[in-house]
């Protein structure tokens, strides 16, 4: 069984007496363990669909289902359960509490889930290991650099070890260098069996992962696996 079933969906939007058309009969699979880009120009339904794939929007019409269970059967409160305990965020402005410690940031998520306390602790220090950020665990934002703040969030993300990553141009705020050590960790994320989907408009953000779903005009124009995927190295050369 797949993650992730998208079957023939569409988006509209309905204001001051007009429609806009922001996805048109998409349809999709991604498996478990699967490191998927979907790029597209400003305008192609890229948001759109992160926001229905993360649980934060419902397709007008269409099926989406998710470990098998369709988002139409969830209630509100059912679908904010999924949203933080099976899905992990990734956004381009990093969505940190200013006043609050990286451990402090990185734990957040587990007031929210059903892990025990008791497992709060560790849970929090390992995903900052991960991001190789335990010397700066008691440090607050305004003390990392803006790829420092990026490992934090995706530290956050990773706390509850959720079944699915979205990553929402996770190095758009990012210089080339900062952008690439992300890259590496998301990569690195993915070869260790998260399932990662990652938006972006950057083709060569996208290379890093190994499939990638091409929007325009709220459609799928490709859907292909990268040939040569790309490694922090490559990014770097450009």
């Amino acid at each position: 069984m797949a993650l992730i079933e998208v079957r023939n969906v569409s988006k509209a939007y309905r204001g001051d007496g007009t429609e806009t058309q922001a996805l048109s009969g998409v349809t999709f699979d991604i498996r478990d363990g699967e490191f998927v880009a979907i790029i597209g120009p400003s305008g192609s339904g890229k948001s759109t669909l992160l926001h229905i794939l993360g649980f934060l929007d419902r397709p007008s019409s269409g099926e989406y289902r998710f470990q098998g269970e369709a988002i139409t059967e969830y209630s509100e409160r059912a679908a904010a359960e999924v949203r933080n305990s099976r899905m992990g965020f990734i956004f381009q402005m990093f969505n940190l509490l200013p006043r609050a410690s990286v451990f402090e940031n990185v734990a957040l998520p587990l007031l929210y889930s059903s892990v025990p306390e008791k497992e709060w602790d560790e849970r929090t220090r390992r995903a900052v290991e991960a991001v190789g950020l335990t010397h700066r665990i008691r440090h607050e934002p305004a003390k990392l650099s803006g790829g420092e703040q990026q490992r934090v969030a995706i530290a956050r993300a990773l706390v509850t070890n959720p079944a699915l990553i979205l990553a929402d141009e996770p190095t758009g705020n990012l210089d080339t260098k900062s952008g690439g050590e992300i890259m590496e960790i998301l990569a690195a994320l993915n070869a260790s069996g998260h399932t990662i989907i990652l938006i972006t408009h950057e083709t060569y953000t996208a290379e890093y992962a190994g499939r990638i779903i091409g929007l325009r005009d709220g459609r799928i124009e490709r859907d292909e696996a990268v040939a040569n995927r790309r490694t922090t190295r490559d990014h770097f050369m450009k």
